[in-house]
């Protein structure tokens, strides 16, 4: 040090304490994040610019920057709720959602980084109990899950969205039912279903009765018009156009003509 020029101390000194200062100052905001700037000496939380982006920023070493993930994210929640009937149903939940960016330093501001514990989860359970309890458990167990699901996500949205978070889907993992309800259910289901197929096989077979009596019936009517437009006179012609045919056939006969009943041709063959 002693054969350093004086001037170099100096500055030597200054470069050490710009190196320090600079890493204290710099800032790096990764993929997905977004940074809340904290002026110490000038009004705190600043909420009317936009927050740090991605990527590399220098700051005032009495300032500080929250940093935020604003990429969508997954909350799960396991909880408890009623029936319309008071029974006790569990049920798991999870939501998308990210903190909206452009009121980022408002979040901060006024929900701190615990925004999902104070506010998000809070709406998602009140949401789940108001909706899970307008429906029977039958409802729950069989036709309601997409409905249920949509009505939760409506009613956490509209419970969310003014505290500075973004809610874009909220998923009904599992709905369990008491044992002795789930049971019972599935055999009124089964019965249901039991019922359906006998009253389906018993309209095939009044159907298939009802097919086979119209064809008996038709039968018998075309059977009494032939037999009322027969007469002796008919029965003759076709007697006779049938001796025609046979005795111009090769085959050996003898026909009788007149010797027959009213009259009609009788054929003796040579057999």
């Amino acid at each position: 040090m002693d054969k350093l020029p004086k001037i170099a101390l100096p500055f030597i000194i200054a470069i050490v304490a710009l190196i320090v200062l600079i890493s204290k100052s710099a800032v790096t905001i990764d993929s997905g994040e977004a940074g809340v700037l904290y002026k110490t000496f000038d009004g705190g939380v600043v909420t009317d610019e936009p927050p740090l982006g991605e990527g590399f920023h220098i700051v005032a070493p009495w300032n500080k920057v929250f940093v935020y993930e604003v990429r969508q994210q997954e909350i799960y929640e396991k909880m408890n709720v009623l029936s319309s009937n008071g029974l006790d149903i569990k049920l798991e939940a999870s939501a998308w959602f990210q903190p909206q960016f452009e009121n980022l330093g408002k979040l901060h501001q006024e929900k701190s980084e615990m925004y999902k514990e104070r506010i998000l989860l809070p709406a998602i359970r009140s949401a789940a109990r108001s909706v899970v309890g307008r429906y029977t458990p039958e409802q729950l167990y069989s036709s309601k899950r997409d409905v249920i699901q949509q009505e939760i996500f409506e009613e956490t949205k509209n419970i969310v969205e003014s505290q500075y978070i973004q809610l874009n889907e909220i998923l009904v993992r599992d709905v369990t039912l008491p044992g002795t309800i789930k049971d019972a259910i599935e055999r009124k289901l089964k019965q249901e279903q039991e019922s359906l197929e006998y009253e389906f096989r018993l309209v095939t077979a009044q159907k298939e009765a009802q097919k086979q009596i119209i064809e008996a019936q038709g039968k018998a009517d075309a059977n009494r018009i032939l037999s009322e437009s027969l007469n002796e006179k008919i029965l003759q012609d076709k007697g006779i156009e049938a001796t025609v045919k046979l005795s111009q056939s090769e085959n050996a006969k003898v026909i009788v003509i007149g010797s027959g009943k009213s009259g009609m041709p009788i054929i003796l063959g040579n057999q």
